[in-house]
């Protein structure tokens, strides 16, 4: 399976929406929240993100399977959207994604990225590649925000 990861460019922006708005359903189940900001980001917006963050493409066959972005702020690297179609989970394309987002900040001695308490696929991901939590915001009594961290 070839797997190829490579900097979006603006026409991929639809596909890549499609299939954020596929992979989070799996998360808005979780917590029973269906109006999640990854399910409820539009066109315009991320259009509007492209501007400013870098996103990065997963294409297997020539289909976009996974996507994951980032920017950078004073020497950190604040990664969000890590996303991989249901079909190609669990296959190290994640791992992949987060390699090649970290890799094109690599001038970063900091790495941040976050995820909720109940979403243990994320959990034992992130962990097991080096990020440790570091604090943890309650939104409301069926979500909890753990922040995760990893310095060079």
């Amino acid at each position: 399976m070839q797997i190829d990861i490579l900097k979006a460019s603006k026409s991929d922006l639809e596909a890549i929406l499609q299939l954020q708005k596929e992979c989070y359903m799996s998360e808005a189940e979780i917590y029973n929240d269906y109006n999640i900001l990854p399910l409820q980001q539009d066109l315009k917006s991320l259009e509007n993100e492209f501007e400013n963050y870098t996103i990065l493409k997963c294409i297997i066959n020539g289909e976009i399977v996974g996507s994951v972005r980032g920017f950078v702020e004073d020497e950190t690297s604040y990664i969000g959207r890590l996303i991989v179609k249901n079909d190609f989970q669990n296959k190290g394309i994640g791992r992949q994604l987060l390699d090649s987002i970290e890799s094109t900040f690599k001038d970063c001695n900091r790495f941040e990225l976050f995820t909720g308490h109940k979403s243990q696929k994320n959990l034992y991901l992130y962990k097991k590649l080096g990020y440790k939590e570091f604090k943890q915001e309650m939104v409301n009594k069926n979500l909890t925000i753990i922040y995760l961290e990893k310095t060079k």
